[in-house]
């Protein structure tokens, strides 16, 4: 065993996952890499968002196929022991593990960064094979197909985690990334010692490598291809395992599994299906707490990393997407590893790679209330925004003047974001409307939990805020164009939606702050706005 050939320190790093409270077996995917394998000479690459379980996935992949550790008390109780492969492949090869991620000690060039992947591995080489006919000197491929000649074909599987890590370095100029390709095309292409080249990252390949280096790689993205996706995010049905699994451990659940949706669902696949977070859910649960965990950087500069090169293009289309909107969108993947990211579909290309937008259908949209929040706090707090930063900004006046039924206020403030947003919303019908309204309230999601056409009482409400605060009001609030805010009102109490403030029959209401039925209408013919808000009794009484 060495330092890349054949670590045992990957069965000890899967071993420590599966034995945690909130593991998901995802080993299927061994059952199609075995294909892979059988064929010899296999590349694959699988990019996939930050904390979407890639080096677990790989740290599994080494434990399953390296030698000299049985793994046979991890893997027999995982779904994969089904296989009928399984004890064909299992502790059955040589295995080369490269986490590129892993720097030497003050790196501060390319050279010193690639020499210790290089001297390590041969090393390990030397030493495992020691009869080869080899100089120490020679080429890392060449002291490998010298092992293939002399051993009988001996072969390897390729486990590379973080392979575009060097990337993101700041001493790494452009001369050193084709180096690095360089480096990947003569360890990899076209050598009888490779049976299979397991790659992840976060970029695809293609920007690098445009010519023909890395060209045998086969490359998976959530967006782009439908197979690998099960494995990486959790499906629904794993959520709703682990959320059984939460409920039966923790002795004061304070997750609801409806916030485990709302805040950490929503990434689409290629198949249409939605994703969810995984490093989130497993942290939400563990914690027993609902909160911000995939980002780690602050609350919005991330983001604005991104955009900062075009701000003017793409605001209107950030200040849809916080209002809960998709927009369209060319996305190209390999865009993501631009120097310079500049025109808007570069940008809204580099942040569906990164995990912070998601593509279906021609249109990239956020993905869940963890993102929105992060949105959010740019919108108001960058001030070269312009016009939809000072819009955000609007926001913390409007929650205060709703709370205080200052309508002459809340009138002022929807006219000037009429009159601001025209470039983005035609505004004739309540779909618009509604996209104004989730803008004007955006300070209300640091108090609120904001919802949307959600089934309350006998119909469907258009917005209603449930406090974090369960002594704090109310919302719900009913939008109308050509109609009066009074008939708005009205449906409100008509339709009993408050009755989604009421606890169970029998027990104490959930929220003891006042409930307030909040109705805005819009005059398309005068173009003028109204507002009316009400305090309702009690819920229980509309029971």
């Amino acid at each position: 065993m060495g330092f890349y050939l054949n670590n045992k320190s990957k069965v000890s790093l899967y071993k420590s996952e599966m034995q945690r409270p909130y593991f998901v077996d995802k080993t299927l995917i061994l059952s199609e890499l075995f294909p892979f394998i059988e064929s010899g000479n296999s590349h694959i690459c699988i990019t996939r968002p930050r904390r979407f379980g890639k080096t677990v996935m790989a740290n599994m992949i080494g434990a399953f196929f390296e030698k000299y550790e049985d793994t046979k008390e991890i893997f027999d109780q995982l779904k994969i022991s089904k296989s009928p492969e399984y004890e064909k492949h299992r502790n059955k090869h040589d295995v080369i593990y490269i986490d590129f991620s892993k720097m030497p000690e003050d790196c501060d060039s390319y050279d010193q960064y690639i020499s210790r992947i290089i001297n390590r591995l041969k090393k390990d080489l030397i030493r495992e094979y020691p009869d080869a006919d080899y100089e120490e000197e020679d080429a890392l491929w060449d002291i490998l197909d010298c092992i293939f000649d002399m051993y009988d074909g001996q072969k390897f599987i390729f486990v590379m985690d973080e392979w575009d890590c060097v990337f993101h370095k700041a001493f790494i100029t452009r001369e050193d990334q084709q180096k690095y390709i360089s480096f990947l095309s003569n360890l990899l292409k076209d050598h009888g010692y490779v049976e299979l080249s397991y790659m992840t990252g976060i970029l695809p390949i293609a920007k690098y490598s445009s010519g023909s280096e890395l060209n045998m790689f086969l490359e998976y993205t959530m967006a782009s291809e439908e197979k690998f996706n099960e494995y990486f995010g959790f499906t629904e049905s794993e959520v709703d395992d682990l959320f059984v699994k939460y409920l039966k451990i923790c002795e004061i659940p304070a997750i609801t599994r409806e916030q485990l949706r709302l805040w950490y669902d929503g990434y689409a696949t290629k198949a249409g299906e939605r994703m969810y977070n995984p490093r989130s859910v497993v942290t939400a649960l563990s914690n027993n707490n609902i909160g911000n965990y995939w980002t780690s950087s602050g609350p919005y500069d991330e983001i604005f990393y991104y955009i900062k090169n075009n701000v003017a293009d793409v605001k209107a289309d950030l200040a849809l997407m916080v209002a809960g909107e998709a927009v369209q969108a060319k996305v190209r993947e390999y865009a993501a590893a631009s120097m310079n990211l500049s025109t808007k579909n570069e940008i809204f290309s580099a942040m569906v790679v990164y995990g912070l937008l998601t593509y279906e259908n021609g249109t990239v949209f956020i993905p869940n209330k963890e993102l929105m929040d992060k949105f959010a706090a740019m919108l108001r707090k960058e001030p070269s925004l312009g016009y939809v930063y000072r819009l955000a900004h609007e926001s913390e006046r409007m929650l205060y003047a709703t709370l205080h039924g200052d309508t002459k206020t809340m009138n002022e403030i929807l006219e000037y974001v009429h009159n601001t947003e025209i470039p983005l919303l035609s505004y004739n019908y309540e779909t618009e409307l509604s996209a104004i309204v989730n803008l004007i309230y955006l300070a209300a999601r640091d108090l609120y939990q904001v919802e949307r056409e959600e089934k309350a009482g006998i119909g469907y409400v258009d917005f209603i805020f449930y406090p974090y605060d369960k002594t704090a009001d109310c919302l719900i609030l009913e939008l109308k164009v050509d109609h009066t805010p009074e008939e708005a009102i009205k449906q409100i109490i008509e339709k009993k939606y408050a009755m989604k403030f009421q606890g169970k029959i029998g027990q104490k209401p959930l929220y003891t702050g006042r409930i307030l039925a909040v109705g805005i209408s819009y005059d398309k013919k005068n173009k003028v706005h109204a507002c009316k808000v009400q305090e309702l009794e009690k819920v229980s009484k509309f029971c």
